[in-house]
């Protein structure tokens, strides 16, 4: 709860939640943290997470402040890491510092740090408080909670469709039934995630190339490409467009394990309608991000969201909780998580 921080305080960590999501597409598989520390004086001096092995937020904040970090305080999204991995422990670099109180808005649900990054900073004598804006850090750090507490990744189903719940004509064709701008949208999802997964059904039909040429992040890699890993559900022509590709099948449940062993944060699944009915029959998905076109099909002969038998009751109907709505163009975006997922709010 934020009731007893200050205005200062949840300015600050909502810098820090700006800054961790600018650079959302270069730190998996490590989290996406940002870091704000607020010197004695009262100046702001912001660092993120960088690529892997490069820097954490925490140090990255502290090279920017300098001198500025004794007495101090620091805002960070996520516990700081007290063990080493590629970097050294960003509680030693609070502690070596100077730094005189903490601020964390999540700790950390990795079984190597969970409260040990707290404490250690609290046994250096630095006061420590937790949980300003939870929520909204869980929600933004939602894949790696999930990956870091199930050892699978955060699954994302896209779809698009018309008001009327259409996805394609009777005669096959359904490019495009959203606007420009949702489809660039649609290329953020992609740049977001570590894989995509696509059936070989859509692979044969539409040949996609499933790259991320419509949107350029805030941040990017050092080698400039943000293009996730292609996966596709059966057998791939070797000169499809989505080519280089990887071919899996079996389970749903052990393809996503063998993704996650392998660091694997986030998935984005693109179709097609029989590949998004089983996913979400086999309650896989984690979040629905629905792009609704202000368009009529106006009969019952275009294809669905989903292939295959659905709920045959009001009472076996799923049912989740709307994340967020907005407008992207001409277009409506709906993000619906799952009813246990943490709000957006706080």
């Amino acid at each position: 709860m934020s009731e007893h921080f200050s205005s200062i305080d949840r300015e600050c960590m909502a810098r820090a939640i700006a800054a961790a999501a600018r650079v959302r597409c270069i730190t998996s598989p490590n989290p996406w943290v940002g870091c704000v520390i607020r010197s004695e004086a009262g100046e702001i001096f912001e660092g993120a997470t960088r690529e892997p092995g490069v820097g954490h937020a925490e140090t990255e904040a502290l090279r920017v402040a300098g001198a500025n970090s004794v007495g101090s305080t620091a805002y960070v999204t996520l516990e700081p890491c007290c063990h080493i991995g590629r970097t050294g422990k960003c509680t030693d670099a609070l502690i070596e510092a100077g730094v005189a109180r903490v601020v964390v808005a999540l700790v950390d649900p990795d079984s190597k740090v969970q409260g040990k990054g707290i404490a250690a900073l609290r046994a250096a004598g630095i006061t420590v408080d937790v949980g300003l804006y939870e929520d909204r850090v869980s929600h933004q750090l939602a894949p790696y909670i999930r990956h870091r507490s199930t050892g699978r990744p955060f699954v994302v189903l896209k779809l698009a469709a018309s008001l009327d719940g259409g996805t394609a004509a009777p005669d096959g064709t359904s490019q495009w039934i959203t606007s420009p701008p949702a489809r660039a949208d649609g290329h953020r999802l992609r740049a977001e995630s570590d894989a995509i997964i696509i059936g070989a059904g859509t692979v044969r039909h539409d040949n996609p190339s499933l790259t991320v040429r419509d949107y350029r992040p805030p941040v990017t890699p050092s080698g400039g490409s943000t293009d996730p890993i292609r996966v596709v559900l059966g057998t791939c022509p070797p000169d499809a467009a989505v080519q280089p590709a990887r071919e899996m099948s079996g389970d749903l449940g052990d393809v996503l394990d063998e993704l996650g062993s392998e660091g694997i944060l986030q998935v984005l699944v693109e179709g097609g309608a029989m590949v998004a009915g089983e996913f979400h029959r086999a309650g896989l998905v984690d979040r629905y991000v629905v792009y609704i076109a202000p368009a009529l099909f106006g009969g019952g002969d275009s294809q669905g969201l989903f292939d295959g038998q659905g709920a045959y009751s009001m009472s076996d109907i799923w049912r989740g909780q709307f994340a967020s709505i907005e407008r992207v163009g001409a277009d409506l975006r709906v993000e619906l998580d799952r009813a246990d997922a943490e709000p957006a709010n706080g």
